[in-house]
């Protein structure tokens, strides 16, 4: 993690967003380090989703300003798409292209954004797949894949881009309770190499090994944020009580 006098590369400020009369982000103040993990939870609909979004833009503000390394996130053009070059993003969907093959997936980006020779882009992309642990899919395509390898497939492809900061958006709630362990597994190795992650989820297990902070979020405003071992032993709002009462029960 990054030293105290460093600046942080994630900044937002009062940040508010409206979907028509629907208030999803309330005044969201956070400030994240280089190489911090943030895991963000909450119940559903309390703007977690919203809140990851905004990061590289994919969902606009109303109100407030967010700053990704230095530099409040541009609007549009090539400035943003450089931007989004440097923010990985892993959805619940693995949004993979089904004509292309998984080490063609995961080399796209490298080739078409960052200009990257087609033979140097599928090194590093064969490279990143051995990294996830499922090189010996590189020609296969994405329906010949389980969720789980499907999944690691996208965490490669961003990870192709040599992102400064990776966001994941609930990444393992679309697949299959046994496949979840071995995308988390990928996602805790990255955190412990430093890379700096704002992860929504809803693995408990995951925010208290592998998070520096736990962000807890209601009804669109961010309403305690702790280290996991302190969160969890000892939350500090009504809310923060009633949910882990309800989750960590189950």
């Amino acid at each position: 993690m990054a030293s105290a006098d460093e600046a942080p590369l994630i900044v937002l400020e009062g940040v508010n967003k409206w979907f028509g009369s629907l208030h999803v982000l309330r005044d969201v103040d956070l400030s994240i380090s280089r190489g911090e993990v943030i895991v963000v939870i909450g119940p559903s609909g309390s703007g977690k989703s919203t809140l990851c979004r905004a990061i590289n833009r994919l969902e606009t503000i109303d109100k407030g300003r967010i700053v990704f390394d230095g530099q409040p996130l541009p609007a549009e053009g090539r400035a943003l798409a450089r931007l989004r070059s440097d923010v990985g993003m892993v959805f619940q969907s693995f949004n993979l292209f089904a004509h292309k093959t998984i080490v063609q997936n995961v080399s796209l980006g490298p080739v078409k954004v960052r200009g990257e020779s087609p033979a140097a882009a599928r090194e590093h992309a064969m490279a990143l797949l051995d990294r996830v642990g499922i090189a010996d899919q590189a020609a296969k395509y994405p329906a010949q894949l389980s969720g789980g390898q499907q999944q690691r497939a996208a965490i490669a492809r961003a990870l192709a881009m040599r992102p400064k900061a990776m966001l994941f958006d609930e990444p393992t709630s679309a697949l299959d309770p046994e496949m979840v362990g071995e995308v988390l597994e990928v996602m805790t190795s990255l955190a412990g190499e430093g890379m700096t992650m704002v992860v929504v989820t809803h693995e408990m297990g995951f925010a208290r090994h592998a998070a520096h902070r736990v962000v807890f979020m209601a009804d669109g405003q961010l309403v305690e944020q702790a280290p996991p071992t302190e969160f969890f032993a000892n939350p500090r709002s009504d809310r923060a009580k009633d949910f882990l009462s309800k989750i960590l029960t189950h």
